[in-house]
């Protein structure tokens, strides 16, 4: 009875508008009938959604963001880690903590007007350019910086939040095992190899599974304010198309469809990457 209270506010609050999330993505919906008031239409909107050559360029256009995030994104908190850890000094290695963790707080509103400060026609970047003699270069509306700023912005703005959690594995390592390795002539290359990493493996399965379950999320907020007409070509992700098709268009029953579509892949592929990593590395989520 204690938790009565608890599951009602999960039952009402969470799992039942996740399954008119569901129900709706079969419906033709209706604003004055309601979710259960509209007309029921089966796949006819992953059918229209499927035949739409913009929702693969979408497609495209997400999964490209998301695997040059995890490609780029993976293993420099990894390093760094690795690094702070094995500082003799305390201090120098809590406030390195400190400027590193800082950008995880910041919103992405923040994070866009300090990369409009570096990188704006009067930006930072551009004032050195034009120091050496080089042309204006308008990177906030090339299509072809677009990508780059993305991916570098968001691992600036996550790579202290990964450190620490890597630090934290760390932690757990048995120290008598890099006293033993360096008794036996083991140099800091074969003492990462051999322990470090091995040791922090379940961390690195767990983070590399939740990455793979998210490669049809590009971090849709972050592209929101990015993004302009001049590089919708390369930025629209499924979350903006979402977002067009919900808010602008009105088109709540394709967005929820998308939507739907989005979560589902997202479940399959990490299942399929625990079932891989047990298999291999012996680890996985669960």
């Amino acid at each position: 009875m204690l938790i009565a209270p608890i599951l009602i506010y999960y039952g009402v609050m969470r799992y039942y508008p996740m399954f008119l999330q569901f129900v709706l993505a079969f419906k033709k919906y209706n604003l004055l009938g309601g979710v259960w008031g509209s007309e029921w239409v089966g796949w006819d909107n992953f059918t229209y959604i499927f035949a739409k050559d913009e929702f693969y360029q979408v497609l495209s256009n997400t999964v490209i963001i998301s695997l040059l995030r995890l490609l780029f994104g993976f293993f420099p908190p990894i390093i760094l880690a690795i690094l702070l850890y094995d500082l003799q000094s305390r201090f120098i290695r809590r406030v390195s903590q400190t400027i590193l963790y800082i950008p995880h707080f910041f919103s992405w509103v923040v994070m866009y007007g300090l990369i409009f400060a570096l990188f704006s026609n009067t930006g930072l970047i551009n004032q050195i350019i034009q120091q050496f003699g080089g042309d204006v270069q308008n990177f906030l509306m090339a299509p072809e910086w677009f990508r780059p700023l993305i991916v570098s912005s968001a691992i600036w703005k996550e790579i202290g939040w990964g450190t620490i959690i890597y630090m934290a594995g760390l932690t757990m390592i048995d120290s008598t095992l890099y006293d033993a390795a360096k008794i036996d002539g083991a140099g800091p290359l074969k003492r990462i190899w051999h322990i470090t990493l091995p040791g922090i493996r379940h961390v690195m399965v767990f983070l590399l599974t939740l990455s793979l379950g998210g490669v049809l999320s590009a971090g849709g907020e972050q592209i929101l304010l990015f993004y302009n007409p001049a590089t919708y070509s390369v930025g629209d992700i499924i979350d903006t198309y979402v977002y067009r098709q919900g808010l602008n268009e009105l088109q709540y029953s394709m967005a929820t469809a998308v939507s739907l579509f989005q979560s589902a892949i997202g479940l399959v592929l990490i299942l399929v990457a625990n079932a891989v990593s047990k298999r291999t590395v012996g680890t996985g989520i669960w």
